[in-house]
């Protein structure tokens, strides 16, 4: 290939993501001119409703493989957390990069840690898994939707609408906003969403030839890593939009992944985690999620489904 087109979400941070693929492909096969083709997605367009309630995250990816079909782009560029759990028919994910910082993040102009809020602070996320932990940890809190970009959200901070909000560590450091960060929100206590933190390019399955460039991009940890947690949520039968939480951990030839399931509605949770060889990822995550399901992890993950 002498061009290849990314197709991308318009907003700042998934221009960064794309144009950080863009400046390693460049990097690995001189000479190919990558080329950016910024699109608005309906997830981006519709902000008065919560992700759960208008279909999910995979409403990010709609309109970038519908460019792709058409021939308007050869891949997409995606957080691959926002990314369901099984690709639509005809797709491939040719190269996961590594993994950036999987925590969340607590930011606040006020208050340093989770812990330091005043009896009835509000915090801002829509994600029902955020919610889900926040509630279990502090229940007196008050919970409010939040939706829009990065920048979006932090304004909204800013202008008093909430006490704190939670972010992805990643994204704000992609973004040079690092200091925003006051606390890390870390495993074990606290997971973050299955892949969180790493960028995916999806390509058609038929074009061999976007693929082969891509792979060069391809990091086998973090493929065992993600593929691991994303197992888990696909065998829950859940989505990008439950409250369900992973993370997986490599040590060597093992592999070690924790998963949790838990109500945005009351902060019940129930967690399960287990060991396994880094050859077999997604065995790891079926197990991991037959030992939720024995807790009940069905009940939980039922409403959202």
């Amino acid at each position: 290939m002498k061009t290849l087109r990314i197709a991308t979400r318009k907003s700042p941070l998934a221009l960064w993501q794309s144009e950080h693929v863009a400046e390693r492909l460049r990097a690995a096969h001189p000479g190919l001119s990558v080329e950016l083709v910024p699109m608005s997605t309906r997830g981006d367009q519709v902000l008065d409703r919560s992700l759960a309630a208008i279909g999910g995250k995979g409403l990010f990816l709609k309109e970038l493989e519908v460019a792709m079909q058409r021939g308007e782009a050869d891949c997409a560029v995606h957080s691959l957390k926002d990314v369901p759990m099984t690709l639509e028919a005809g797709f491939a994910m040719p190269a996961i990069l590594p993994r950036a910082d999987a925590a969340d993040a607590f930011v606040s102009p006020r208050f340093e840690r989770l812990a330091d809020l005043p009896h009835g602070a509000c915090v801002g996320t829509s994600s029902l898994r955020r919610q889900a932990q926040l509630r279990a940890l502090r229940p007196d809190l008050v919970l409010r939707d939040l939706r829009g970009n990065v920048n979006t959200r932090l304004a909204r901070l800013d202008a008093g609408e909430y006490d704190a909000i939670v972010l992805a560590c990643a994204g704000l450091q992609r973004l040079g906003l690092a200091a925003r960060i006051r606390s890390r929100l870390d495993a074990p206590e606290w997971l973050p969403a299955p892949a969180q933190g790493a960028i995916a390019i999806e390509c058609r399955d038929d074009d061999d030839a976007c693929a082969a460039v891509c792979a060069a991009l391809d990091d086998a940890d973090t493929r065992c890593r993600v593929e691991a947690e994303r197992a888990m949520n696909r065998a829950l039968h859940g989505s990008c939009h439950v409250p369900v939480a992973a993370y997986a951990r490599l040590e060597g030839d093992r592999l070690h992944l924790a998963g949790a399931v838990g109500s945005a509605e009351d902060g019940h949770g129930i967690r399960a985690e287990a060991e396994g060889p880094a050859s077999d990822p997604d065995a790891l995550g079926v197990e991991v999620a037959r030992r939720l399901l024995e807790q009940g992890a069905d009940a939980l993950i039922a409403p959202h489904v």
